[in-house]
């Protein structure tokens, strides 16, 4: 039976159970078995975006990293000693491919969304295209830590096509671990997917 490895990033008032495995699989809670019950609710939501070669069997807790005022203010931020251990070319090329598919999840769903979102306490009451914006430029961001320079303005698909191919090399260069980049683009893209569908409703 398949095992999927998740640890835990937590804070005071702010956890993330994470799923090593499969970028993107995050979620937070106020408490361990918060975290670790989120992160099962959305095990089928996930599904609709890795929809080739998903299948996570049971859950598997391995450790439990001291997060930052990064976690305790919403975002996970620690890099853990597994993401140091090396990728195979495959796993690599797989862990890759995931997060072109929250990418492209992301693109459907700002293709369905009104221009409007509902208003809520998430996102700073955000409308889609300050969203969009917000993903982009934070990606821009990310692929400097893990070592590849994007100029601003860079068109989208470049940008990505630049991130693919850093992301391929190992990022030997990066500050962030291959594994830790992906990782945490894939949960930046889906968390603001994911909230983009929320205020569509």
């Amino acid at each position: 039976m398949a095992v999927t490895r998740v640890y835990f990033e937590e804070a005071k008032n702010s956890v993330f159970a994470v799923a090593l495995h499969w970028p993107g699989w995050c979620r937070r809670a106020k408490t361990l078995d918060g975290a670790l019950e989120a992160l099962e609710d959305y095990r089928e939501r996930y599904a609709k975006v890795v929809t080739t070669g998903f299948a996570p069997g049971r859950i598997e807790i391995i450790g439990t990293l001291p997060g930052d005022g990064t976690t305790a203010f919403g975002a996970p931020s620690r890099v853990g000693p597994w993401d140091v251990e090396p990728l195979s070319p495959r796993e690599l090329r797989r862990q890759v491919e995931v997060l072109e598919m929250c990418w492209a999840y992301l693109d459907r769903v700002v293709k369905m969304a009104p221009s409007e979102l509902r208003r809520g306490a998430r996102g700073g009451g955000r409308d889609r295209d300050e969203v969009v914006d917000h993903v982009r430029e934070a990606e821009r961001v990310y692929c400097a830590r893990f070592g590849v320079k994007v100029p601003p303005r860079t068109p989208w698909t470049e940008q990505r096509a630049m991130a693919v191919t850093g992301l391929r090399s190992g990022v030997p260069d990066g500050a962030w671990p291959a594994r830790y980049a992906i990782r945490r683009t894939a949960w930046h893209v889906l968390d603001h997917a994911w909230e983009i569908e929320d205020k569509s409703i």
